[in-house]
């Protein structure tokens, strides 16, 4: 088995920075000059540098129609056309993409009009300087993140596109050929490595440890872990139907949408309604989505979904008694009207929560025989009295010996949240 985790996967994917934020294009709309003049200094006292503005909504179209802006501040009441008129022109434009509009308002029924209508939030008049400058660094954060979603996904068509286009004619090439495309396909899989953590984080209280193992070189499961407001984070484990490309175009889509609406605020819940809903819209007709979701506070309790997803074990330190988290909700991309909701966690000290796909259960030896949840329940046992790290590298040993070298039928990935700091 290889491995690929924080300490010898050598990542390419870059970061969003602050520099990204503050760079990035706004539009300030409004027929008051004095309005304007007051949301631009605002913003570039707080140091955006790309600021322009405009009291004319009749030219609002047109000026993103050229230079596609990261974010509209958009005042609703203007004479002649107003705000709302300005947000069906601009959906004209951007088709089933993201609206980046920020509206301003001074009626309260028109907030949820605008949200309806495809704004992304709104600021209520007269408007307050510091909840101003929040939402709109929020909105450009999920932005620039779905913009880098969307660019991942974009590499990885591109490739499948030249991998089917080649199929035959690697069949025929000669050896030296072969290599070449074997680099080719290596670059594939550091594309799709760039999806999984760059370095696994270090939260509060916990400690963490990551695998993962696919059977070709990009496959389904993913993982990703994301620091939430007040301490609070969040980490998913999801294993998409099928193998190679087709599942990781997938996978990508799934784990962009989930980092853009967990970094929104949304609730866990929420985000996997939605996200089912664009799994129906978007993927396959044979394609699925396991997930597990969980979400953390720095005294261990919070809260845990899954969709479809296999039981996830929670061993108990205390008692060496191991525990099963299991959620009767549906696989994303199921079914449309599906909802999903949230059960209660809490971990102790010492408790390790072990996360995995079912490649680990799967996993077979040289007579067929798969590893099965009785031996990973027997492993658990007996690695987790020294910890995470200890539980990491015994499940990994024990799996090696077992396997016997026999080859992967499906990808491998799990991951271990120990509650090593106890107060």
């Amino acid at each position: 088995m290889s491995r690929w985790n924080s300490r010898n996967r050598t990542p390419t994917a870059s970061v969003l920075s602050l520099a990204d934020i503050l760079s990035a294009k706004i539009l300030v709309v409004d027929d008051k000059p004095d309005n304007v003049r007051l949301m631009e200094g605002m913003l570039r006292i707080a140091g955006y540098t790309s600021v322009e503005s405009t009291t004319d909504p009749y030219t609002v179209c047109e000026l993103y129609r050229q230079n596609r802006y990261c974010l509209i501040l958009l005042d609703l009441q203007m004479p002649g056309m107003d705000g709302f008129e300005v947000i069906e022109g601009l959906k004209e434009i951007e088709g089933d993409g993201y609206l980046p509009v920020l509206v301003i308002t001074a009626q309260p029924a028109h907030k949820l009009r605008a949200l309806e209508a495809g704004a992304k939030d709104f600021v209520g008049k007269p408007f307050d300087m510091a909840e101003l400058r929040a939402r709109v660094h929020n909105i450009l954060e999920v932005r620039l993140l779905h913009l880098k979603a969307a660019l991942h996904r974009k590499v990885l068509e591109e490739t499948v596109r030249e991998l089917e286009a080649s199929r035959e004619v690697i069949r025929l090439k000669t050896l030296a050929e072969q290599q070449r495309r074997e680099e080719e396909l290596a670059l594939a899989q550091q594309t799709q490595e760039s999806l999984l953590p760059r370095v696994l984080p270090a939260f509060e209280n916990f400690h963490i440890s990551a695998y993962n193992s696919p059977t070709r070189y990009v496959g389904g499961d993913f993982y990703d872990f994301l620091p939430l407001s007040g301490g609070k984070w969040a980490g998913v484990l999801a294993d998409v139907s099928g193998k190679g490309m087709p599942a990781a175009l997938l996978s990508s889509m799934v784990l962009g949408a989930l980092s853009s609406e967990l970094r929104a605020g949304t609730e866990p819940a929420e985000a996997l309604n939605r996200i089912n809903r664009l799994v129906c819209d978007k993927s396959l007709p044979d394609q699925f989505v396991t997930v597990f979701l969980f979400v953390l506070n720095p005294d261990g309790t919070g809260q845990f979904i899954g969709a479809g997803h296999n039981p996830i074990l929670l061993f108990r330190k205390a008692t060496g008694e191991i525990e099963k988290l299991f959620s009767e909700n549906f696989f994303l991309g199921m079914f449309e009207f599906a909802r999903y909701e949230s059960s209660r966690l809490r971990l102790a000290c010492g408790d390790i929560l072990f996360v995995y796909s079912d490649g680990v259960t799967d996993a077979e030896n040289g007579e067929g025989q798969m590893f099965g949840t009785e031996r990973l329940l027997n492993t658990i046992r007996s690695e987790s009295l020294l910890g995470g790290e200890a539980l990491e590298s015994g499940l990994l040993r024990i799996l090696d010996n077992f396997t016997g070298g026999t080859p992967q039928t499906d990808d491998i990935t799990f991951v271990v949240i120990e509650k090593s700091l106890c107060r």
